[in-house]
């Protein structure tokens, strides 16, 4: 098949840029959506994409301009789908990057144009919102100049809400973008090519099994072919194979270049893993295609349903989600105090936050969900290594070496004027500068930082310290041994597993105070006194104490007998002192999420 007639490209951006809404203008200039069936960011077609107004998951869909075929792949701006993105950016040739005309060059533009340069893509700069009051165009056509290098020229200015100019950005994808790249692969001549197509994405569908999402690079797939995964060794049918527009549109063979669907009869994503190459049975390829690095979570909470009835639905609820995202990890954890639940592991806070708030509407269930952490690596005194998810899976501290903690490489970018905060906040967080650089006058600010420190409230605290100007990006870059301590936590002298916390010691005594103080305020006041207690090992750093309710045992009294009062409130005393040994205190969800906001 001759593929000089299609364009495979993906649009960057950093989040709010207007990706999604440059996406619908596309497909409504190109007659891929009948208008009767068109409606604001047309790919976002998960119910929470649609209300929090950001993409989550990458979509592909193929368009037909001019006699040409263009395979698009709206990708998400958010930082914690940053593996999204570069999933993407390896299935086409050409990135289209979103500027918004009022904000600039932000962090993810940086991060996203990082990595498309890393996979050799040709970049199509766009300037969008170029129609709004506040849109300085020529200043942001200079930031990126500087950052490309390209022509003032080459730089297409759109407004992706009124659908000016759009397309010229159609056309420039036709005339820039480079035609799809074959894989070449050691074959005979005579021989035919071997198959092979990258899985860039994949589902689980209820009806219909496991779909790929995948780029062809060599030879084509027919329905109802035989085909198996590279890397799983797995083998399964093509019982139907088709294009996006964005609904599914079947064909009788996937060729050589596009992008497109496949219907699988498997039954379960891991058999056909994210990154994995498919080739056809018959006449198998010998090479893989390069997949992708193996993404981890870094973030982990446990998530507890109210009531241990559900936790069978927990853990269902969390197996089809797995099939469609495949950075979800999970594994059983039992908590004395909230029972039998699910230690998670995500890729940042929204990640959580889009997962929890999935797990409540779409399968009805009431969660607690603790503290999120960081994982640690541990060295023991016998050498032994080991690797924790949760402070409360900390061997005795003195069998314990060493406690290496996550940094990370983070970058900011910020008005001039605004530095001395944004520098001031990343050294509260035991964080340290290694780069100061300009992009006209916005500075770019580098530095590192413990995982830690940045997973509350960081974000929320640098939007208050820069009135919301600064953009902020973040990856991971090794683990670093610190002098760390677990922090627990005893409500009325019983430990709470789920409450404790990994800090540096320099940090212990703040922590202490400020979750012990949080602690009383949602914790109901009982009919006896409950100590609040923080302590590492056995010293306690701070103490608070809720005041028991006082029933007026005297009230029932008519005379001013004083040895009839002091007898009924001794036997009041009794009662109080019986009821702290044994009474049993309610603990509300909220007391396990207390450490999300901590100032």
């Amino acid at each position: 098949m001759n593929t000089d007639k299609i364009r495979n490209f993906c649009i960057i951006a950093h989040i709010d840029h207007g990706k999604s809404t440059l996406a619908d203008r596309m497909m409504e200039l190109t007659d891929t959506v009948e208008k009767r069936e068109m409606k604001a960011q047309l790919l976002d077609s998960m119910e929470l994409e649609r209300e929090k107004g950001i993409t989550i998951k990458l979509t592909p869909v193929t368009m037909r301009w001019k006699g040409y075929t263009l395979n698009l792949i709206d990708t998400p701006g958010h930082v914690d789908f940053s593996y999204e993105v570069s999933r993407s950016l390896q299935a086409v040739e050409t990135a289209v990057l979103v500027v918004d005309a009022t904000q600039g060059i932000q962090a993810q533009t940086l991060s996203n144009v990082y990595l498309a340069l890393e996979q050799d893509l040709e970049i199509l700069p766009v300037i969008n919102k170029i129609d709004l009051p506040a849109a300085d165009v020529e200043k942001v056509s200079a930031e990126i100049v500087n950052l490309l290098g390209c022509k003032k020229e080459d730089i297409i200015g759109v407004s992706a809400k009124t659908g000016l100019n759009v397309e010229q950005v159609l056309d420039a994808i036709i005339e820039r973008g480079p035609a799809p790249r074959v894989v070449e692969q050691t074959t005979s001549a005579a021989a035919e090519t071997p198959t092979r197509a990258l899985i860039f994405d994949s589902y689980f569908d209820d009806y219909r099994g496991v779909v790929l999402y995948v780029r062809t690079f060599n030879g084509r797939i027919p329905k109802n072919s035989e085909i198996r995964m590279m890397a799983a060794g797995t083998n399964g049918l093509a019982l139907e194979v088709g294009i996006l527009t964005p609904k599914m549109s079947p064909k009788d063979a996937l060729e050589e270049g596009n992008i497109g669907y496949i219907v699988t009869n498997l039954k379960t994503t891991r058999e056909a893993k994210v990154g994995d190459t498919v080739t056809l049975a018959k006449n198998p390829a010998s090479t893989p295609l390069p997949g992708y690095k193996h993404v981890l979570p870094f973030v982990y909470a446990g998530f507890f349903p109210v009531s241990n009835d559900q936790y069978k639905d927990l853990k269902e609820a969390l197996e089809k989600l797995a099939l469609s995202d495949s950075a979800l990890v999970f594994e059983p954890e039992n908590s004395p105090v909230l029972g039998f639940g699910l230690r998670i592991g995500f890729l940042g806070l929204l990640h959580m936050d889009i997962i929890k708030e999935r797990l409540e509407r779409e399968f009805n269930l009431d969660l607690i969900i603790t503290n999120p952490s960081t994982n640690y690596e541990v060295t023991l005194q016998n050498g032994e290594e080991l690797e924790i998810k949760s402070a409360a899976d900390l061997p005795d501290i003195s069998v314990v070496k060493e406690i290496r903690e996550p940094w990370v490489k983070g970058e900011i970018i910020v008005p001039s004027s605004m530095i001395g905060n944004v520098l001031n906040l990343i050294n509260e967080k035991r964080g340290h500068q290694t780069n100061l650089s300009y992009i006209e006058d916005r500075a770019v600010i580098d530095f590192e930082a413990p995982m830690a420190n940045l997973l509350t409230d960081f974000y929320d605290q640098l939007k208050s310290a820069t009135s919301g100007y600064a953009s902020f990006n973040y990856e991971l870059c090794g683990y670093r041994a610190e002098d760390l301590v677990r922090v627990d936590f005893l409500v009325a002298g019983s430990k709470m597993d789920a409450l404790s916390v990994m800090c540096h010691r320099s940090e212990a005594d703040a922590i202490g105070r400020d979750v012990t103080k949080k602690l009383k305020e949602v914790i109901p006041r009982q009919n006896f006194e409950v100590a609040l207690q923080a302590a590492i090992g056995a010293r306690i750093i701070s103490r608070e104490t809720i005041g028991a309710y006082r029933k007026d045992v005297t009230v029932k009294i008519h005379t001013g007998d004083r040895d009839r009062k002091a007898k009924l409130l001794e036997k009041q005393k009794r009662g109080k002192a019986r009821m702290k040994r044994f009474g049993k205190i309610d603990i509300p969800s909220e007391a396990f999420t207390v450490m999300l906001k901590r100032n």
